[in-house]
């Protein structure tokens, strides 16, 4: 039982040691509200540094409302700059909509995990009995497991607000809803009289006014509109329905109580009514705003280069924002104007916005919302690199915090765009590289391999000449004559092949077409080709006379060699070797047959690659490196023709390509 005890006791000490390092492990994450009242500068303030002190995240709140709406220029102002300074203070900027603030911050808290809440605090005097609940107080009851700071605000504040409910809606404005207001009066009053005529209750007419404010706090801005709707409803009811008529005197007892719940219920639905018409309008611009953000993200994975990205970028911001975008692309060290979205052609680029955008480019730090140019400036880049910045030009409506937020989404998705598409190039190239480091390493070995045969054949038989020349018969000398010739021919003819890829794959191959007979352009590819002794026989079959096609006749007639070559070095010395051409519709088709060995089905869709030079031994014990075919692939390529390789019957292969028909004409 002792050591029962002391057991527990250890494991009690060890939870406690745990659940202490739990908690010193755990990242703070403070939160500050935002708001248009002159103090919350210093409760922003207040909260970065307990941020700096606890090392922990910040995150800075607005909470939007049917208020927000109708706040003075003043305090819109002021609530643009408190934004502006809680970015500079560090803090990441999230806006959400509703009209219950205490319980938007405490749902954000709890789902964010937040730690730590900052808010300020008015003082709140006691009017009889009733003390009015403060944010702070809801605070409390809603995040129970959160430490909630609050910073004591100064009484003008709370002032201000609700003063700025009424200046901020134009004179104009509060005449168009009164006047809107009185007209859905007067027309619940005529149906009114309509429905007494009928001999319908005062219940009817009294709900009938009720609705009234219903539609007059839907389709109106101003909340003085739906509260004179509920004043006047009950005046205009007393004065019209009740006894005696057409005064604003009342007989009944029950008058007065009926008078109060019909004010107070109208007062009641146009509350809700217009809290859910402001709330409605601003689901609608959110999901909206939200929609532009995810056909921006599914648009730009689609994005096949840096400029389709930029497009895009600009078309999804002009919904957005519905403003002039001009998107500077970084062009080395530089900055060109690319993009253009909302602006004529004749719109012109100032000096010093540009100055700016290039300042941003270079330090992309720099202070880009508080300068004196027509634009706002947002830079594209990742950690690495920067890829331009965008201009977004100012209007009279200022960006709000919202709009802000989803600017700066749409500008991550197009910095991670590019970042995506610059990587996808870099492995492209760095494909590209491994592939010609491959094929660089197979060339340099098939040369020092298989070079060496010829050029040692060539060595030795030059040697036996220069040393036992008069040993030799003719007959001798005139075979190693032939062999050194034959070894010689195949070498320059490896060095051709070699200089003429190089130039294909640099772009530096001067290709000059013309217009030539094919069977000149045949009969010059043979007179080049050698055969061993006792060779092949080489026929050709013209089906077409005079035919005519558009080619380089010096690269064509390097293609009909390395075709032949092939087919002499691969097939018995007995062989035929058949070269047909005809014209089949706009078309010139050149085809070798030989009667040899033949190429197998899963070999023919390699003879074509280059290095491929499969498993036959040729005839002379000389390898070759795969380059003739591969060679003649590229030329006909860049001819606009194709060539492909099928089974000779009843042995043998039929090497074919096609090259465009030409025309000459003549001029009378």
């Amino acid at each position: 039982m002792l050591w029962q005890s002391q057991n527990i006791k250890i494991k009690r000490r060890l939870g406690v040691v745990q659940n202490k390092d739990n908690l010193l492990n755990k990242k703070e994450h403070i939160l500050v509200g935002l708001s248009s009242a002159p103090s919350n500068k210093k409760i922003v303030e207040t909260a970065s540094k307990m941020a700096k002190a606890f090392g922990a995240i910040f995150t800075a709140l607005y909470i939007k409302t049917s208020q927000s709406e109708v706040l003075s220029d003043e305090n819109a102002k002021r609530l643009k700059n408190n934004i502006r300074f809680a970015e500079q203070m560090g803090a990441t900027i999230v806006t959400v909509y509703g009209e219950d603030i205490a319980l938007q911050m405490a749902e954000y808290a709890k789902t964010s995990g937040v730690t730590k809440i900052v808010i300020g605090r008015n003082a709140t005097k006691r009017v009889g009995i009733i003390r009015k609940t403060t944010l702070a107080d809801k605070l409390i009851a809603l995040a129970t497991n959160i430490d909630i700071h609050i910073i004591p605000d100064a009484d003008s504040d709370l002032r201000e607000q609700k003063a700025a409910l009424f200046r901020k809606t134009s004179a104009l404005s509060i005449v168009k809803d009164l006047a809107i207001s009185l007209g859905v009066i007067i027309v619940a009053s005529l149906i009114g009289l309509f429905f007494a005529h009928l001999g319908f209750s005062e219940a009817n007419i009294i709900t009938l006014y009720i609705l009234g404010v219903l539609i007059t706090s839907i389709i109106t801005s101003s909340k003085l509109a739906w509260g004179f709707s509920s004043v006047a409803s009950v005046l205009i009811f007393n004065f019209l329905f009740t006894k005696p008529r057409f005064t604003l005197m009342a007989y009944g007892d029950g008058y007065p109580i009926t008078f109060a719940i019909m004010f107070i219920a109208s007062l009641i639905a146009g509350s809700l009514a217009s809290k859910m018409h402001n709330q409605t309008k601003q689901s609608s611009q959110a999901a909206y705003r939200t929609k532009i953000l995810f056909d921006a993200n599914r648009l730009l994975q689609r994005a096949s280069d840096d400029e389709e990205v930029l497009r895009i970028t600009a078309e999804q911001l002009k919904k957005l924002l519905n403003r002039e975008i001009v998107i500077f692309k970084q062009d080395k060290d530089a900055l060109r104007t690319l993009v253009y979205d909302g602006l004529d052609e004749s719109f012109q680029i100032e000096e010093n916005e540009l100055k700016t955008a290039t300042s941003i480019l270079i330090n992309t730090s720099y202070d880009y919302k508080n300068t004196q140019q027509r634009c706002d400036y947002y830079p594209i880049k990742t950690q690495l690199r920067t890829y331009g910045v965008i201009a977004v030009y100012k209007s009279e409506k200022e960006i709000d915090s919202f709009e802000n937020s989803i600017v700066l989404s749409l500008v991550g998705e197009c910095s991670l765009a590019l970042e995506n598409l610059f990587n996808a190039k870099e492995k492209e190239l760095s494909a590209v590289l491994a592939e010609n480091e491959r094929l660089r390493a197979n060339l340099l070995r098939a040369i020092s391999h298989d070079l060496r045969t010829p050029l040692t054949a060539i060595s030795g038989n030059a040697s036996n000449l220069i040393s036992n020349a008069s040993s030799f018969d003719e007959i001798t000398k005139s075979a190693i004559y032939n062999d050194i010739y034959n070894d010689s021919m195949w070498l320059i003819n490896l060095v051709e092949n070699l200089l003429s890829i190089t130039r294909l794959e640099e772009g530096r191959m001067n290709i000059n077409f013309t217009t030539e007979l094919i069977d000149e352009v045949v009969a010059e590819a043979i007179k080049h080709v050698h055969t061993r002794q006792g060779g092949q026989k080489i026929t050709v079959v013209h089906k077409d006379e005079l035919l005519l096609a558009k080619m380089d006749p010096r690269l064509i007639v390097q293609v009909i060699i390395n075709i032949l070559d092939n087919a002499v070095k691969y097939t018995p010395s007995d062989s035929t070797i058949t070269i047909t051409t005809e014209k089949q519709n706009d078309k010139a088709i050149i085809s070798i047959a030989d009667n040899g060995f033949g190429i197998p089905d899963e070999l023919k869709a390699r003879v074509f690659d280059m290095f491929y030079t499969g498993a036959n031994k040729l005839a002379d014990s000389r390898r070759s490196i795969g380059l003739g075919l591969s060679l003649c692939k590229s030329i006909i390529s860049v001819h606009g023709g194709e060539i492909f390789v099928k089974d000779n019957v009843p042995s043998g292969a039929i090497f074919t390509f096609t090259l465009p028909v030409g025309e000459i004409k003549i001029n009378e």
